[in-house]
């Protein structure tokens, strides 16, 4: 029997971090209106008087970031601007004791787990019945799919395992019911997420079930991309390239972080493969795959990396010349294996590192776009932003991928819908385009 407050609070979820997190919040938020609360997220508004802060803790950065929000609404909760104020989430779960001492204006803090204990701090009841029922925070049109929580890799330089705890997969039933949940409510696109997507199933099913869970969430009516992100290369199971090339709903796209090229890195980051490996990885994945999109993410800066251990990583680059690249600095993390050793790059020559290598990408990625020029692709629209229609291929994932502009005072298109698209310019990471004539 839910218990009910004598005052109807307001919330407000404020989500900061990854699309991990944006899941997390997605599934407090449908809990919290399945007990008849007015919720909204991060609302620009100031009539809420609750805010739920779910943090991230990844890096120094988002750690950054994620201390100064809680320390905004700190202080407007100090002059009265709202009444209880909790924080969730990564950061919460991995600093808790440091926060409460350090910030006691917040009421309460909770891991990344403890989303019933939330809901009972603000008189709800954790509903089972909403399971799969997600209320979305993205456009309609598209939604990500949390298949796994946590992560069972040792990589010496990450603090996902201490905030996300170890790999438990869902099951497949679980999955299709919420992918069916979300079709019926417009989404057309599913972006398969998880810290450790090849892993999926081996809890559970005791062995690797992916492309069995991608057999069945292709039945899902309504349902027409399905998007791969976080594959570990190590051990990598092929046989995702011969469903990917099979069934038309997989997209052929591959998020795959690779993280260094050199083995000396890749053996003191505990990466458990070589140069030589991840080169004949992504030679299958191109043979099986012909026109696979291949999007990665490396770390420099990692401790004791020489500059000749870099320029392994930069000749890796303009060698295998891939699709997406994304670059991250090193970030020395408590209670990791990597924070026993000394970290002894620089700032300043992390910075300068990651410019000269998104350099040499910025160079590749505006040769592949210039190549597209005068093809035509379907294009899914995310939103219109001044002139333009915005929208993206199916080698393109929201947020930190290319992105198709479609002059909007000569074209109609809608929000939501697919549209053949013919490239007319290109620039480093964006294209151009018009309506395909019919």
């Amino acid at each position: 029997m839910k218990t009910k407050t004598t005052k109807q609070d307001k919330v407000n979820v404020i989500t900061l971090g990854c699309s991990k997190n944006i899941v997390d919040s997605e599934n407090l938020i449908t809990q919290l209106k399945g007990n008849d609360f007015e919720v909204t997220h991060e609302s620009e508004n100031d009539d809420a008087n609750v805010v739920i802060v779910n943090t991230c803790g990844f890096i120094d950065l988002a750690k950054e970031e994620s201390v100064n929000t809680i320390l905004q609404y700190a202080d407007v909760k100090k002059k009265g601007g709202i009444d209880k104020l909790y924080v969730t989430g990564c950061l919460s779960e991995r600093y808790k004791s440091n926060l409460e001492t350090e910030i006691p204006e917040v009421d309460a803090f909770f891991g990344t787990l403890e989303m019933p204990g939330l809901l009972q701090k603000l008189n709800a009841d954790y509903k089972h019945e909403l399971i799969g029922e997600r209320w979305t925070t993205t456009p309609m049109h598209f939604a990500y799919l949390k298949i796994s929580e946590g992560c069972n890799r040792t990589c010496s330089f990450c603090a996902i395992p201490l905030m996300r705890g170890k790999h438990i997969s869902r099951t497949i039933e679980s999955l299709v019911k919420e992918a069916q949940s979300l079709a019926r409510r417009g989404v057309k696109e599913l972006i398969l997420i998880a810290q450790e997507l090849t892993y999926y199933g081996l809890d559970i099913y005791k062995k690797r079930e992916l492309p069995k869970l991608l057999e069945a969430l292709s039945e899902v009516e309504g349902i027409e991309w399905i998007r791969l992100h976080y594959a570990y290369p190590s051990k990598f199971p092929m046989e995702i390239f011969e469903v990917m090339a099979r069934l038309p709903k997989v997209n052929n796209y591959l998020d795959i972080p690779l993280q260094h090229a050199s083995d000396t890195v890749l053996e003191r980051m505990r990466r458990q493969i070589t140069r030589k490996e991840t080169t004949e990885l992504i030679r299958i994945a191109r043979e099986k795959v012909p026109n696979i999109t291949i999007r990665t993410t490396f770390l420099v800066g990692y401790p004791g990396e020489t500059e000749e251990e870099f320029e392994e990583l930069v000749d890796f680059v303009e060698e295998m010349q891939f699709d997406r690249v994304g670059v991250f600095q090193y970030s020395h993390e408590e209670n990791t294996i990597a924070y026993d050793v000394e970290d002894d790059v620089s700032a300043e020559e992390k910075a300068e590192r990651s410019n000269r290598l998104m350099a040499v990408q910025q160079n590749i990625s505006l040769a592949k776009n210039e190549a597209k020029i005068g093809q035509t692709f379907k294009v899914l629209f995310d939103r219109k932003e001044g002139e333009y229609f915005v929208g993206r291929t199916a080698a393109d994932s929201p947020e930190v991928d290319n992105e198709v502009l479609v002059n909007a005072e000569e074209n109609y298109l809608r929000i939501g819908d697919f549209a053949n698209i013919t490239i007319t310019d290109a620039n480093d990471y964006d294209l151009f385009g018009t309506i395909a004539a019919s």
